[in-house]
């Protein structure tokens, strides 16, 4: 499920959602816009950024990560790519904050020690989503958020009651049709293999065959082929380091077998050029150590 295009798609609806979730908001939230910015040299491209209104006086730029997958190396890019940017843009705002979304705290990376600092300054903000409360009690829009990571049995019904809100208290009617369509989209992602049928009669809603719809499904699709591509090339190069183990050292055993195959595909391809200096097993133990 592509939760992070899903809230993306909401913070461009709604660009004040991001201080929903924040003590301190700015007094000037209503004119912040939702956006992705480049830098380059090295070119790399920022996908959630909130930008301040253009006025006279500088402001403050937020960097927003939306982290539903265990990534190592997440705070070194983020940081690294945000103190860039703000760096050659600095006479246009006058202070950066950032603001992570995860599903849990399982999923924040593992070594924080570098950026402890940071992390527990105000200007880090973390954000949990299975900890911000029972989702009838939370905002409309955070309740959007909270969705997303609903299991499957729980989500269609506390779907259902999210459209009830929406259509009773949001009175402007553009507001209300898309956070009817975000709802519809979240459940479209999270049951791809249901007919649209299926899912109308799952929301109590017809749906529209619209561009999100589309997109929803094909996503869904795609993200299940991707997955598969993934798996089998990570599945191969799993089996490659392991023929080219045994055949340096011999029968490895289980528990190292094991270990080796449920490597990440990034960790095998550098475990595939390192073995080549392995001498004994032990090198080999402390390397997986290291990584």
């Amino acid at each position: 499920m592509r939760r992070d295009s899903i809230f993306y798609k909401l913070f461009q609806q709604s660009p004040t959602l991001l201080f929903d979730l924040l003590a301190t908001p700015p007094a000037n939230a209503s004119g912040y816009r939702f956006d992705s910015v480049a830098v380059k040299e090295p070119k790399f491209e920022i996908d959630g950024v909130f930008l301040p209104p253009e006025t006279e006086n500088a402001g403050i730029i937020y960097f927003c990560e939306v982290q539903f997958q265990k990534d190592e190396r997440l705070y070194e890019r983020l940081f690294g790519e945000a103190f860039l940017y703000f760096y050659r843009n600095r006479e246009r705002y006058s202070d950066w904050q950032a603001v992570l979304i995860y599903p849990k705290r399982s999923i924040e990376q593992s070594e924080i020690h570098p950026y402890q600092a940071l992390l527990n300054s105000d200007q880090v903000h973390r954000v949990y989503l299975n900890e911000l409360g029972e989702i009838r009690q939370l905002p409309l829009g955070i309740a959007l958020m909270v969705l997303t990571i609903l299991e499957e049995e729980r989500a269609p019904e506390e779907a259902r009651y999210l459209l009830t809100r929406a259509e009773q208290e949001v009175s402007d009617p553009e507001r209300s049709r898309a956070i009817i369509n975000t709802i519809a989209t979240i459940i479209v992602y999270k049951f791809t293999n249901l007919s649209r049928r299926e899912v109308e009669a799952m929301l109590g809603m017809r749906l529209e065959e619209s561009r999100v719809y589309r997109e929803a499904k094909e996503e869904g699709r795609l993200e299940g082929r991707q997955e598969g591509q993934l798996e089998g090339r990570q599945q191969e190069a799993a089996n490659l380091v392991l023929r080219l183990l045994s055949r340096r050292f011999g029968e490895l055993s289980p528990e190292l077998r094991e270990r080796i195959s449920n490597l990440p595909l990034s960790v095998l391809e550098d475990l595939s050029e390192a073995l080549l200096d392995f001498s004994s097993l032990d090198d080999l133990s402390a390397w997986l150590e290291a990584h």
